[in-house]
């Protein structure tokens, strides 16, 4: 009895001293997985930050320039731009440029399209008729381009160019002239005359042609004309036609008198009225001159 209340007892204390160790060894335990943890969040905490300074640090650099005031600027051209569709344009292309029977949308065709229905007085229309001739515009560069923002922040589109004389000067002209008699010799005519087509349309003469236009024409396709995109004719080509056309423009006739560039049609009208008429003359003043 006496021996089973020992071994009893030292049971129990043996057991004690065993459990208090095990006891501190788990707290200690949870207690490092805890500083593991926070240690583990502090380093996840800066790795962010300093991944936010520096995207911070690259937009800056690398972000592309502008500032609120190109913003305000850009703002103000399309509010400006709106009035003036308001007042000129939405009888008949409708009030949010939507089309009408009147007229088509104009949601999706860009800065270009306007400047150059506009620039070349095309637009706004005075009447309907088979095609709208030049005219000189009604609108000023300014409001041209006040109304191109305007319809550019309804769809994009093609944007309006802005070629300089280096820009020209720099072009392949005879790669311009390759492609001008290529694409737009058929009716446009080899000088730029222009010529009838069907149903009462025509193409136009290009002697009035800004460089500018002729992009814009080659980029909307405007009346009978095809779109020429970038994937049949490169930017680069199309200064380069743009080009040919300019030196269309300034060259001299080496001829003489140009008779208009139309061709051969009126040079050989001038030959047959001038020259039969001068051989008809010599041929009468030597008859009369027979009979005396």
């Amino acid at each position: 009895m006496t021996t089973s209340k020992a071994s009893e007892s030292a049971a129990s204390s043996s057991a004690g001293a065993t459990g208090r160790p095990r006891l501190v060894s788990a707290r200690f335990g949870r207690r490092s997985r805890s500083a593991s943890a926070r240690r583990r969040r502090r380093s996840s905490s800066i790795v962010l930050l300093f991944g936010l300074l520096a995207t911070g640090v690259l937009w800056t650099v690398l972000a592309p320039g502008g500032n609120a005031a190109d913003t305000a600027s850009a703002n103000e051209a399309v509010r400006q731009g709106k009035l003036l569709y308001s007042q000129g344009c939405a009888t008949c292309h409708g009030l949010n440029a939507q089309g009408s029977t009147e007229g088509p949308s104009l949601i999706g065709v860009g800065a270009a399209a306007v400047d150059f229905q506009v620039s070349t007085g095309r637009m706004p229309l005075a009447a309907p008729a088979a095609q709208a001739d030049r005219k000189d515009p009604l609108y000023s560069q300014t409001q041209i381009d006040q109304l191109a923002a305007y319809i550019q922040s309804l769809g994009g589109g093609p944007e309006k160019p802005n070629l300089t004389d280096e820009d020209l000067n720099d072009a392949d002209l005879a790669e311009g002239g390759e492609l001008f008699l290529t694409n737009c010799a058929q009716c446009h005519q080899a000088a730029g005359a222009g010529a009838p087509l069907t149903y009462g349309k025509f193409a136009p003469s290009l002697s009035q042609a800004t460089p500018d236009q002729v992009v814009e024409a080659m980029r909307t396709g405007p009346e009978s004309m095809p779109v020429f995109g970038s994937g049949q004719i490169t930017d680069e080509e199309a200064v380069a036609v743009a080009a040919y056309v300019r030196h269309l423009q300034d060259s001299p006739a080496p001829g003489g008198s140009s008779l208009g560039k139309y061709g051969p049609v009126p040079e050989g009208l001038v030959a047959i009225v001038i020259g039969l008429g001068a051989l008809l003359g010599v041929c009468l003043w030597i008859g009369a001159r027979q009979k005396l």
